[in-house]
């Protein structure tokens, strides 16, 4: 029986920082402000994307794209549609601002 390798935790962190993209924090912030705002039309819908339940009361028309300035450059940001109201989300974006408030 053959043993499996061990891996270094820090250095194989160390290789993937090193290969990564200089907007590697752009990349992740994004990211993670998307999944953020999917989640609370979630809520706002009672049901996630693309499922049915009888507890929907709503569902998601589209994105609205929308720039937003931050410390790590500008971030594409998917604001979700609704069909019969509306999502703003008042704690990422001001109106008319588009610039990172202290988060």
């Amino acid at each position: 029986m053959t043993a499996m390798p061990s891996i270094d935790p820090a250095q194989f962190l160390n290789e993937q920082l090193s290969q990564a993209s200089p907007d590697l924090m752009r990349d992740l912030l994004t990211t993670f402000v998307n999944a953020l705002l999917s989640a609370q039309a979630d809520a706002v819908c009672g049901a996630g994307y693309n499922e049915r339940s009888p507890e929907r009361v709503n569902s998601r028309n589209g994105y609205r794209r929308r720039d937003l300035d931050t410390r790590v450059g500008t971030l594409d940001v998917a604001v979700p549609k609704l069909r019969t109201s509306s999502l703003y989300p008042e704690w990422l974006l001001e109106r008319r601002k588009r610039a990172e408030r202290a988060l």
